[in-house]
């Protein structure tokens, strides 16, 4: 008779860099302070969501121009 087992979790890394913030980008200021009270209260799922909005938004700034990426 065979036994048969799971193999051990994979893991993965974190990424080390935040999104972060365009200059001058009215979304991405929402979403960095939305992103700060998520952390705040542990929220790491709602942070994460923040970050990727971020990173795939495209940066219009106050005067509704394409804001320069960093």
């Amino acid at each position: 008779m065979s036994t048969t087992t799971m193999s051990d979790p994979v893991y993965l890394p974190l990424p080390s860099d935040p999104a972060q913030p365009a200059e001058g980008c009215d979304v991405c200021e929402v979403l960095e302070n939305e992103r700060a009270m998520a952390r705040a209260i542990g929220d790491g799922s709602k942070a994460s969501d923040c970050n990727v909005e971020m990173q795939q938004h495209p940066h219009k700034g106050k005067a509704g121009k394409r804001a320069e990426k960093k």
